[in-house]
């Protein structure tokens, strides 16, 4: 049932102890549900590793699952390695061939899949015209399913742009990987992304009834309590977070970059990781993207 967005609020300001307690009894359901038939999705991320010492706590024996996506920093893998039980997945295709195959991850996943579909139409189709002036096929007008205006230069920029490199680098391993480990266990919060907040408004922590069913058991977390519960128990998390990061990810993506206050990840990968700046910007062809979008690489 439809949760209200008073109540999401509500319960993300409760008390750290309250929250620990609602997140351990939905991973309890989660886990009862599939007879123990569960993993934890974990990236090396501070929300995942806050995750997997929750769910261990209680089940010490569910193994974790890190996709190597090839473009991990190496804090990151160092940090996964050094953790017990965790099995590793990798990709079919790796981030530069996936760029070099369908273009690259600018801005959002909804604005890259419109301005690829825009780029890939074959003449004046329904779904062009959706996505250049938000007119539906009955005429109607839908401001989401089209590009703003901010953004419709990319249409016509002389690379490509795609949202398909997290299908290839972590939605598809992660199906072949609940083949043999069952459902997962994501360490996803609501207040990252509106995306994120309405898919917990509609489903809740426990989505049962998704195609692939998933649990976020602390979408009500916020950022603070994440940090707070690290101190609490005293967890080791990835150095990476101590070099300035606030968040990881794959160190090419570009997603929300034009949104970050200075420094931006790459100037910040400029100081931090040379090597890996060099490689994005000269081997990955990125700055010539962020040319493109008028965003700046270096300090």
């Amino acid at each position: 049932m439809k949760i209200e967005h008073w109540q999401l609020k509500q319960r993300q300001a409760e008390p750290l102890d309250v929250k620990i307690l609602m997140s351990k009894e939905r991973i309890k359901q989660w886990y009862n549900h599939w007879d123990g038939e569960v993993y934890v999705a974990f990236s090396g991320g501070l929300d995942s590793t806050v995750l997997l010492h929750m769910v261990r706590s209680i089940y010490p024996d569910v193994p974790a699952v890190f996709n190597n996506t090839g473009v991990e920093f190496p804090e990151i893998v160092k940090f996964v390695r050094g953790t017990e039980n965790v099995v590793w997945g990798r990709p079919r295709k790796r981030f530069h061939r996936v760029v070099h195959e369908y273009g690259y991850p600018v801005v959002s996943k909804r604005i890259a899949q419109y301005v690829h579909e825009v780029q890939h139409s074959r003449g004046e189709t329904a779904t062009k015209r959706l996505r250049l002036t938000g007119i539906k096929t009955d005429g109607t007008y839908t401001a989401l399913g089209r590009i703003s205006k901010k953004w419709l230069f990319l249409c016509d920029a002389p690379f490509g742009v795609s949202d398909r490199c997290c299908f290839w680098l972590k939605k598809d391993p992660s199906k072949r990987i609940e083949k043999e480990y069952g459902r997962g266990i994501l360490g996803i919060r609501a207040d990252e992304s509106k995306q994120r907040e309405q898919n917990y408004l509609m489903h809740k922590c426990n989505a049962y009834d998704f195609k692939r069913p998933r649990s976020w058991p602390l979408a009500f977390w916020m950022h603070q309590d994440i940090w707070d519960y690290i101190h609490l128990h005293n967890i080791p998390y990835s150095p990476i977070y101590d070099m300035g990061y606030s968040s990881t990810g794959c160190f090419p993506c570009m997603f929300g970059v034009h949104m970050e206050d200075y420094p931006n990840r790459f100037q910040r990968m400029y100081d931090t990781h040379p090597k890996l700046w060099v490689y994005c910007m000269n081997k990955l062809g990125i700055q010539q993207v962020l040319d493109y979008i008028g965003i700046e690489s270096k300090p």
